[in-house]
């Protein structure tokens, strides 16, 4: 299956690329992510947990850059293996160019899966693979946005914190 599309996102060329490179944006950015090392400048180890239709399968796999021309474009191709629910095989072709004041992203991607995951028919698993795609690029954008707008200031908290605090209250409350 093959998909594209394109973003502009409100932030520098330069920033854009090094979130593009940032393991912690890319993990906080790919749904289900549960682990992402990078284990050389051009290569990540990944674990990813999703739900495609019935299945629930647990991807753990590595992701390679090539073709890498700083700041301006490179490729990503991966490969996740499900156990016996199958594997998942893909990449993408990611560009950035300067429009106006901030960065235009276009990519293209292409994505393959086997094994007991192909058995679940083309139109549920272009449908999950379409929407992981929106997902990430969506999550992709709104990070550099967010890291891109005015510093915190101490009175504010990332929301993602908040559960995470609500949590150690809780536990602190019972076990004092």
């Amino acid at each position: 299956m093959q998909m594209q599309g394109e973003r502009t996102i409100d932030a520098g060329r330069a920033e854009v690329w090094r979130a593009l490179n940032d393991a912690e944006v890319l993990k906080a950015c790919i749904p289900g992510c549960e682990e992402l090392e990078k284990t050389s400048p051009t290569s990540f180890s990944a674990t990813v947990t999703q739900k495609v239709g019935p299945v629930k399968v647990r991807f753990k796999g590595a992701v390679e850059l090539s073709d890498i021309v700083e700041a301006e474009s490179y490729t990503i191709t991966g490969e996740g293996k499900g156990g016996a629910a199958g594997f998942a095989k893909g990449g993408a072709k990611v560009r950035l160019s300067d429009a106006g004041d901030g960065t235009l992203l276009v990519y293209q991607a292409e994505a393959r899966v086997g094994g007991k995951l192909a058995q679940l028919g083309s139109r549920l698993v272009d449908g999950f693979a379409r929407k992981m795609a929106d997902d990430f690029f969506t999550r992709f954008q709104e990070a550099v946005e967010g890291s891109a707008g005015e510093p915190e200031t101490e009175g504010d908290a990332p929301e993602e914190k908040q559960p995470e605090e609500k949590k150690k209250s809780w536990f602190r409350r019972l076990f004092g």
